[in-house]
């Protein structure tokens, strides 16, 4: 989604949707002791990123790859579902040959076409933060993916960058054999 969207929810307790400091927020910092001229630097700072990321939005928007709960199936999951969560027609056949119940099919089918219904609506509450829940998800997949050398590879750049150490993979102290 926008960086626009993201601003607006990290800062929706202090400032209106249009970047402006909120009046109950600035009586706020006053009674807790801030002086004027702090209170309308800071509402000037951030009213200078809301533009700007406001500016990249509509000038540079961020690429929002679309994922569907269906690009989190297995292979096996693929052979047997559609993307909606319900059996495919061959499948139901050769199933039935080899024995299977309708019920257990019936049961099958109802869970999986639950898990997708799952899927779509965090998706959904995630976009309107500003979040790409499938692409976190999709993320979360190929970081577990990784070779323990291509994490400790990582991990030293991340050191690099001076990453905080609560998110290294590693104990930054792991002797590296």
């Amino acid at each position: 989604m926008s960086r626009i969207k993201r601003w607006i929810n990290m800062h929706k307790k202090e400032f209106n949707p249009d970047g402006t400091l909120k009046e109950e927020a600035r009586t706020e910092m006053l009674s807790s002791g801030m002086i004027p001229e702090a209170i309308d630097d800071y509402a000037q700072r951030l009213k200078v990123r809301y533009d700007l990321w406001k500016h990249l939005d509509e000038t540079d928007p961020e690429p929002w790859p679309v994922y569907t709960a269906y690009d989190f199936f297995t292979e096996q999951e693929k052979r047997e579902f559609n993307p909606d969560g319900s059996l495919k027609p061959e499948y139901i056949q050769s199933a039935l040959k080899m024995g299977i119940s309708e019920g257990w099919l019936e049961q099958m089918e109802r869970r999986k076409k639950i898990e997708v219904d799952n899927y779509n609506k965090v998706s959904a509450r995630y976009a309107q933060q500003g979040i790409n829940f499938g692409q976190q998800q999709m993320n979360s997949r190929m970081y577990a993916s990784r070779t323990y050398t291509q994490r400790r590879e990582q991990m030293e750049q991340d050191l690099q960058n001076c990453e905080e150490p609560s998110s290294l993979p590693f104990d930054k102290d792991t002797p590296w054999f």
